[in-house]
Formats: structure tokens, C-alpha cells, sequence
């Protein structure tokens, strides 16, 4: 066993805060997906990064892999009941982000403009 972070929120960040680990679980929340079904659901991830961050999400006990003995042979993948218990986390983190979406990007413009030396208005 890994060591432990102090905290545990920091471990779960942690756990799923690689670029595509969220999609891939969101993606996964629809249901049971076969490997080149993922692939084309996640426009510009590579065949390298995809099986990793599977792995890494299979070490977690978020998702779970199953191999038909087929030839050739049919891989799929889906959520663990662990894996499932994210959804309504990730849900209530999509309805923040669009909530609060514009706010955030207001604040970055006045952040930048700062930083350029532009003076601007003040919005309360």
C-alpha cells in the first residue's frame, strides 16, 4: 500500500485529476463501454493514455475490466459500485462550474488586465 496523504480530499484529487480520468468516468456513467468505444468517445486521447488511465482507474477500484475469451478478444469496462458513488460528486462540480462559469472567467479577464497594467472597472 502507497503512502497516505494527510488528506483525504487530497487523495481523491489526486486519484482523478489526470486530464482524462473524469471524462472517462463520466463517459463510463452511461453504461459499459469496449476499449474503441472509449477511444471514440474521447476525441484526442491516444491508445497509450486511454489504456493507462484505464489501468490507473482499475488499480483505484473505480472501474472495472472485463475480457471475453474471444478472438479477438473483447475488452469492456464500466463502473464499480466505488466508481459510481463519484457520479453525484462530479454531477454537483458540473452544475458549479456552470453556475459559476462566467464569474470565474470575468475574474480571470480583471486578473489579466492587472497584470497587464490596464486599468478596470470595478464590478461588484
Amino acid at each position: 500500500m502507497g503512502p497516505k496523504l494527510a488528506c483525504p480530499i487530497m487523495s481523491t484529487i489526486a486519484m482523478i485529476s489526470d486530464k482524462w480520468k473524469v471524462v472517462i468516468i463520466c463517459k463510463l456513467k452511461g453504461g459499459t463501454l469496449r476499449f474503441n468505444e472509449l477511444m471514440r468517445a474521447l476525441h484526442g486521447i491516444t491508445q497509450k493514455v486511454l489504456t493507462s488511465q484505464l489501468r490507473e482507474l482499475e488499480e483505484d477500484g473505480l472501474v472495472a475490466r472485463k475480457i471475453y475469451a474471444e478472438v479477438p478478444p473483447r475488452v469492456e469496462y464500466s463502473l464499480t459500485p466505488l466508481g459510481e458513488t463519484l457520479i453525484p460528486v462530479l454531477e454537483q462540480l458540473e452544475q458549479w462550474a456552470q453556475t459559476h462559469s462566467e464569474e470565474v472567467m470575468r475574474a480571470r479577464e480583471r486578473a489579466k488586465a492587472k497584470r497587464n497594467g490596464e486599468k478596470t472597472a470595478v464590478v461588484s
